[in-house]
């Protein structure tokens, strides 16, 4: 098993940026690919962006796309999700989950974080 923990979020006014972190404890994070998640007051849990094990193929939804990097660094067992130009709707509780890539981007995943929260400001 694997155990995550989100870190990173905060409040940001509208363009600045934000650098989000998932740490892994456990078993090795390059066994899995990751994902990265949000849930809005009031909304449903939606997928943002996803990265295969070995980092090669990333993936994003299309409201990120451009301004939103996923990365991750296998040997400090850490994926992290840069977050640039942020808007006001970017506003959620981000989750980062492990699982494989077909399984994240259906939103399904047996290993979640707690969540951290980004907040920003118009």
């Amino acid at each position: 098993q694997v155990q995550l923990v989100e870190s990173g979020g905060g409040s940001v006014q509208a363009g600045g940026s934000l650098r989000l972190s998932c740490a892994a404890s456990g078993r090795t994070l390059s066994s899995y690919a990751v994902g990265w998640f949000r849930q809005a007051p009031g909304k449903e849990r939606e997928f943002v962006a996803v990265i295969s094990r070995g980092g090669v193929r990333t993936y994003y939804t299309d409201s990120v796309k451009g301004r939103f990097t996923i990365s991750r660094d296998n040997a400090k067992n850490t994926v992290y999700l840069q977050m640039n130009s942020l808007k006001s709707e970017d506003t959620a509780v981000y989750y980062c989950a492990a699982d494989t890539q077909r399984q994240l981007v259906r939103g399904r995943s047996d290993y979640w974080g707690q969540g951290t929260q980004v907040t920003v400001s118009s």
